[in-house]
């Protein structure tokens, strides 16, 4: 079974492009690496819930929007390496420097796939 991280961030509407930017560099450092996927998503459909949701989840404001995405892996063990790899990766040491979002109100974690249809 496969191992997946998964990141649920708000990124002002202001700058969203400069975000999408960053998240195709990352996704091709993440693939060259050996990732299996990457994957972006800007939320279209994500009401704001009375007691929970993913804007709820990352404080989004007014002015931001909900980006989910999530990196697939062979196993734990490949994703440890990759990810050191990618940390490593001095092409992305700027773009994190300046961060087109509040990282602490990103959410993420590894997730280990008990079903994959």
């Amino acid at each position: 079974m496969s191992y997946v991280d998964g990141f649920v961030l708000a990124v002002p509407k202001a700058r969203l492009e400069e975000y999408k930017e960053m998240a195709r560099l990352a996704g091709s450092v993440w693939k060259e690496h050996g990732a299996l996927a990457y994957v972006e998503c800007v939320g279209d459909d994500v009401p704001f819930g009375e007691l929970t949701s993913f804007p709820r989840s990352v404080q989004a404001k007014e002015d931001e929007v909900v980006v989910f995405a999530w990196v697939v892996y062979g196993s734990r063990q490949e994703r440890d390496d990759i990810l050191a790899k990618v940390m490593a990766d001095p092409r992305l040491e700027g773009s994190m420097k300046d961060a087109p979002f509040d990282g602490k109100r990103m959410i993420y974690g590894g997730f280990e796939a008990f079903i994959e249809l």
